[in-house]
């Protein structure tokens, strides 16, 4: 069972890393107006969704014990990360509000994962 979570939680980081990423190839475009949501940023986001309930769902089979605040926390930044990025995805230029919003919010779903124990 172990292996199985380390697994999902590799796939995780990796959501989180093609996330982030997009948003930092795009910083440069952000400053000019031109930024736009890149595919890699919606398939992060969904990887991240998607390994987090099967790591939430491992977890709890493996009666380890599991906070939800930080978890309901963590899913309540994610779907407005991709609320954004899915309405978005198709505009050739997203508004640098917008964008600057998932990024912070891609940030602190990142530091709460790591800081908050």
């Amino acid at each position: 069972m172990d292996v199985l979570i380390h697994l999902f939680v590799g796939l995780h980081i990796i959501g989180i890393a093609a996330l982030l990423g997009g948003f930092l190839t795009q910083m440069k475009a952000m400053g000019q107006g031109t930024a736009r949501f890149v595919p890699g940023m919606l398939h992060g986001a969904l990887t991240m969704l998607v390994t987090g309930v099967v790591l939430v769902g491992l977890n709890q089979a493996g009666d380890h014990h599991i906070n939800t605040i930080k978890i309901g926390l963590k899913l309540a930044l994610l779907i407005v990360i991709l609320g954004l990025v899915y309405v978005k995805r198709d505009e050739e230029k997203v508004e640098k509000g917008a964008f600057g919003v998932v990024g912070l919010l891609t940030v602190t779903n990142i530091f709460v994962a790591v800081l908050w124990t």
